[in-house]
């Protein structure tokens, strides 16, 4: 062999060892890539150990102010990616956090020519990003799909319509392969959106059912064996990832407000709505008792101007006078108001009572056994936990048992095997709740909307360890890397380790 063909042979094994290395430390780098980390799960990988008490006061590592926002942390590395919005100039941010030390590494803006309509509780910057490791990826419902390089270069945007929803559209975007996947469910051009994670250009979109009684998803869809399933407003659906056709559904009542997991081959989802429950409902009066306190000129209807603003059909209990929280009729009179002559006549009352009646039906934390195809509702639904179901909080699977929180801090925990209740109690920490459990270390760790971080042991039995006081609300769900919590409330990033 000559001293040139030696050369060129080193040089090609040196290439291929720093690809190896670099493959190598791409493969340990700690993750937490999406929304609830890896497919959703709200799993910490193996041998996590994340503080048990923490605060503003103990075992801080870094505190970092940051935009306001409800998305969570994604994290590849020693990057965090996270997503805000400043409401006084109305400007849309995507921005990345050094995990180390919390210095923002870098801050881009978003143009937007409108802002999306959200619920007053809510927030432009709710989808969580999701990263692959070479690039990031983020949805605004105020713009689309945007793609950055880890240096915040942006690199391609998929314009979308601003989804035309009552309470705004905070689904997350997810990585498949070579494919990021959006969610795009809205009331009248509902869609499932696959496009090239290099490119942004469209691989497939597959139109979903749409319905004017369907109720707009929020779920982030999970992947199971090529296959993206995703929680909608009356239904759960797999789609196949390489080309969106339709495989399976499964009819159900809900409002598709959470993203659903996987455990030990099957699917796990909380399916809400909010009529679902007694305590949930509100009564409302029939037409002789409506017209007797509000027929203000007599004439046995109900005009929009006589109608009460304060008459509710539905409302969250124990979350407090949160904006937004109650659901009132007055709103929807339009809809009441089926001849559009401005008054609500005897028979359009009871047509009221007549259409809750088909959402009355009881909602559930719902097993589905993962496989089949076509209409499997019959042969695949294993069993359904009826009550004290969480309106945002998804599901959590964890070492054989299913865990979830409702409004007040209310955690039941089943036997995922057989749907038995292994227990119902209060957390000890009250108000909403709308960050999701995640587990590390057999603990669970639940963040309630007012700023309280319970820490329980995962088992048979509820056994608190800690509850960790943040003083500020919470809505983005916690990520677990390297012995490390990382939580977002709704003025700063903080790092918990010890």
């Amino acid at each position: 062999m000559t001293k040139h063909q030696y050369i060129i042979q080193a040089a090609l094994i040196g290439a291929l060892l720093l690809i190896y290395s670099a493959n190598t430390t791409r493969a340990n780098e700690p993750i937490w890539p999406q929304f609830r980390g890896p497919n959703g799960s709200g799993l910490a990988a193996k041998g996590q150990n994340p503080p048990v008490k923490f605060g503003p006061e103990q075992n801080v590592l870094w505190k970092t102010p940051v935009p306001s926002g409800h998305s969570s942390p994604c994290v590849w590395g020693d990057h965090i990616f996270l997503t805000g919005y400043t409401k006084e100039k109305k400007e849309l941010q995507v921005f990345c956090i050094d995990r180390s030390s919390g210095n923002i590494r870098w801050s881009r803006i978003v143009p937007a020519k409108q802002i999306e309509k959200v619920h007053p509780v809510g927030s432009p910057a709710a989808a969580t990003p999701a990263t692959d490791g070479e690039r990031v990826y983020v949805y605004f419902g105020s713009v689309g799909l945007l793609s950055y390089d880890f240096a915040g270069k942006q690199q391609w945007t998929v314009p979308l319509p601003v989804p035309r929803t009552r309470d705004g559209h905070s689904t997350s975007p997810i990585v498949s392969g070579e494919l990021v996947i959006l969610n795009g469910d809205e009331p009248n051009d509902p869609y499932l959106l696959a496009v090239d994670r290099h490119s942004g250009k469209t691989v497939w979109k597959q139109t979903q059912s749409s319905s004017e009684l369907r109720a707009t998803s929020h779920s982030t869809p999970v992947v199971w064996e090529k296959q993206l399933v995703i929680h909608l407003g009356d239904e759960l659906v797999a789609y196949n990832a390489a080309d969106g056709t339709r495989i399976w559904s499964v009819s159900i009542n809900t409002r598709g407000t959470s993203t659903p997991v996987i455990g030990n081959n099957v699917l796990f989802v909380g399916a809400w709505t909010n009529l679902g429950e007694p305590d949930l409902r509100v009564k409302l009066p029939d037409f002789e008792a409506l017209v007797k306190q509000y027929d203000k000129d007599g004439d046995m209807q109900i005009s929009k101007s006589e109608f009460p603003d304060d008459l509710m059909v539905a409302h969250r209990p124990e979350i407090g006078n949160v904006e937004g929280g109650q659901v009132y009729v007055k709103p929807y009179f339009q809809m009441v108001d089926l001849n559009q002559d401005g008054l609500v006549h005897e028979i359009e009352w009871e047509g009221v009572f007549d259409f809750l009646s088909t959402f009355s039906k009881d909602h559930g934390l719902t097993a589905i056994k993962l496989g089949g195809s076509g209409d499997i509702t019959i042969t695949h639904v294993l069993w359904q936990e009826k009550r004290n179901v969480p309106e945002v909080p998804s599901p959590l699977y964890y070492d054989g048992r299913v865990y979830m929180v409702r409004n007040g801090g209310i955690v039941s925990c089943m036997d995922a095997e057989t749907g038995k209740l292994l227990y119902r109690e209060r957390l000890g920490a009250a108000g909403p709740y709308y960050s999701s459990p995640i587990a590390a270390h057999g603990r669970i760790y639940i963040a309630s909307g007012k700023g309280t971080i319970t820490v329980f042991a995962a088992g048979d039995t509820l056994q608190v360890l800690a509850r960790n006081e943040l003083k500020e609300q919470i809505f983005a769900t916690p990520a677990v890397v390297e012995n490390k919590l990382y939580v977002r409330t709704v003025k700063h990033m903080y790092a918990f380790g010890e």
